[in-house]
């Protein structure tokens, strides 16, 4: 079979196409034959690690987390799996040699591979996993707010994502919205106001044009009460000045700086809770429940992926998964898929 590989950290030039031989499931795995691979920020900062050259926990390494496909064969002690099942994956690669899914034929633990319901195609498939995970993790921590979600689950409640265009605040949006919140966005541009509009935000506050604290103050004048947000560094001030009292920030990612610093007595003041957000380690338990809900907006309608959702799509072939990486790498708005097989 075909897959993609590196042996050493860098940049793109260290993904490698290679043939390998296929790999029989052992006790609690599934072997699925990815029909779409994934490219996520955070499968091109594994490959480039701190420096060039450092050394990987394995010999070589198949990228990607993310991706859909169909299960070609099950281990013993596999029962909620069946060979021919249309699956969606995450957290393929975590921990493994050869589960990412830039390759033909992926094997990795079964717990990590999701059914696909009947009315998603694999690029929506492929499209989930870390985003949409991240974001039903960013939606259910508030301390007054829901565990898991389902419509009405966030109802009467106002959530503001930061970065609504990127691949979390896209999925942030439509399972807000599908859960019942009012949801306010902010951007950079019109070309994200478009996005994120057809992604279904209520209100969209381009940053750079208005004052936003004052603008989102007029839409939630008493406060939002979740924050999903994507560069705390840079929106400390912003996510203050907007907070309700008792309400929650949810930080997925350090877009915009490493140091994080806080008005301690302000925050004090508004009871305000922060929680941080890392798929790799909140848990099987939090992945899973997050699955079933995902899926229950799939079957509903509410994760629609391409363009005219506000998640454009971008192809590439398997040989191309370096170009692939280099187009995440340098902030292409949308998703960048990788067509692995042929359907």
């Amino acid at each position: 079979m075909k897959a993609i590989v590196y042996r050493a950290t860098g940049d793109p030039s260290v993904l490698e196409l290679v043939d390998r031989e296929i790999r029989d499931p052992g006790r609690g795995e599934a072997r699925v034959r990815i029909m779409v691979s994934a490219v996520n920020p955070t499968d091109w900062k594994s490959r480039r690690g701190t420096k060039p050259g450092e050394p990987l926990p394995f010999a070589e390494v198949v990228p990607n987390q993310d991706g859909a496909g169909v299960v070609d064969a099950v281990g013993p002690g596999v029962e909620h799996l069946n060979v021919g099942d249309r699956v969606w994956l995450a957290l393929a690669a975590y921990q493994r040699a050869d589960g990412g899914t830039a390759q033909e034929f992926a094997v990795l633990p079964a717990e990590r591979v999701f059914p696909l319901p009947e009315n998603a195609g694999f690029d929506l498939g492929a499209s989930l996993g870390v985003p949409a995970v991240t974001a039903h993790r960013t939606l259910t921590i508030a301390e007054d707010g829901p565990r898991r979600l389902h419509p009405g689950s966030l109802d009467g409640k106002v959530v503001l994502v930061a970065g609504g265009a990127g691949a979390v605040g896209h999925a942030a949006i439509q399972l807000a919205k599908w859960a019942g919140a009012v949801v306010i966005t902010t951007v950079s541009g019109p070309a994200k106001a478009a996005l994120v509009s057809a992604a279904g935000a209520d209100h969209v506050i381009n940053y750079r044009e208005t004052h936003a604290a004052a603008a989102i103050r007029r839409i939630a004048p008493n406060g939002v009460d979740q924050i999903v947000e994507v560069a705390p560094a840079q929106n400390a001030e912003l996510d203050l000045a907007v907070i309700r009292n008792r309400g929650s920030v949810a930080v997925y990612a350090n877009n915009g700086g490493d140091q994080l610093s806080l008005d301690v007595r302000r925050h004090f003041s508004l009871n305000v809770r922060y929680q941080f957000v890392l798929l790799y380690t909140v848990g099987m338990a939090a992945v899973q429940a997050a699955a079933e809900d995902i899926n229950a907006a799939i079957v509903d309608g509410a994760l629609p992926v391409g363009e005219a959702a506000g998640l454009p799509l971008h192809r590439f072939d398997l040989a191309d998964t370096a170009a692939a990486h280099t187009a995440v790498e340098e902030s292409i708005v949308g998703k960048v898929l990788i067509d692995v097989s042929a359907g």
